[in-house]
């Protein structure tokens, strides 16, 4: 068995889940199944994974041999998936655990799913990569590029709708919330989408388009429509979006804070 020591997400995983059968006996064999069956974080995943994206062309079983695979190859990937965990918990007041965003949340599942997808292409297996895009985006309602770049911290709220093009490089500590775009504005081709730096905050329905660059820090307000860089550290809203003032926080990605008016934030 893991120790504490060694995986502490996991082993707060695993207490809660024994906690949930405690209080909900129904549940007790799908929480055995997912979590309490495994010995590793990494296991569990892939295991429910490859439970979502089944088909019956590829089923459950297949799939977990290729997650294991690209799980136990690339250590980034659970890594990464801690920290995904720890940005949901931190971030997201409907949390109430590390367990939840395991075995709830489609925005935590589209990224990791992301991630095993992002393996296989960057190891020339690009026909699987596309099947994975493609059952990603019919299970979860999540489209995400297997070439486009992502970092790790990240908290796709409730994510139905987020696309993300090929070229679009997302880095750490990003929230963004639901039907937000990350794409291409017509038929250019090459490098085409928008690159997030670290610590941005992204509001509901935002389109970001183009290949700019959205600063550190900065943060996008809801609806708003995006085709020119946004500094760092800046705040910016409407259609198309033009900076009005600076967050009230150095990473807003953080603290969540959606508001964009009430004179608190200074002119950038």
């Amino acid at each position: 068995m893991t120790r504490p020591a060694q995986d502490p997400i996991w082993q707060r995983i695993r207490k809660e889940v024994e906690a949930d059968i405690a209080c909900e006996p129904m549940l007790a064999s799908f929480l055995y199944s997912v979590v309490l069956n495994h010995e590793r974080f990494e296991d569990a995943l892939g295991f429910l994974l490859a439970n979502k994206l089944e088909s019956p062309t590829l089923t459950a079983p297949t799939l977990r041999d290729l997650f294991d695979h690209a799980l136990g190859m690339d250590k980034t990937v659970g890594v990464y998936a801690r920290e995904d965990i720890e940005a949901v918990c931190t971030r997201d007041p409907a949390c109430r655990g590390c367990s939840v965003p395991l075995l709830y949340f489609k925005g935590f599942h589209a990224i990791q799913s992301y991630r095993i997808a992002h393996y296989f292409w960057e190891h020339g297996r690009y026909a699987l990569a596309r099947y994975l895009q493609s059952r990603i985006s019919e299970v979860f309602s999540v489209d995400i590029h297997p070439a486009a770049q992502l970092g790790c911290g990240l908290l796709f709220d409730h994510a139905t709708s987020i696309v993300i093009g090929e070229t679009a490089v997302v880095e750490d500590n990003v929230s963004m919330l639901h039907e937000v775009t990350l794409g291409g504005t017509g038929k250019e081709t090459g490098d085409r989408h928008p690159k997030v730096r670290r610590g941005v905050l992204i509001g509901a329905g935002v389109k970001i388009l183009g290949n700019v660059e959205i600063g550190e820090g900065a943060k996008i307000g809801a609806g708003s429509v995006v085709l020119d860089p946004i500094p760092p550290h800046c705040t910016a809203v409407g259609v198309p979006a033009k900076v009005v003032g600076r967050p009230r926080t150095e990473l807003p990605a953080f603290d969540m804070d959606h508001r964009v008016s009430g004179g608190n934030d200074d002119r950038c």
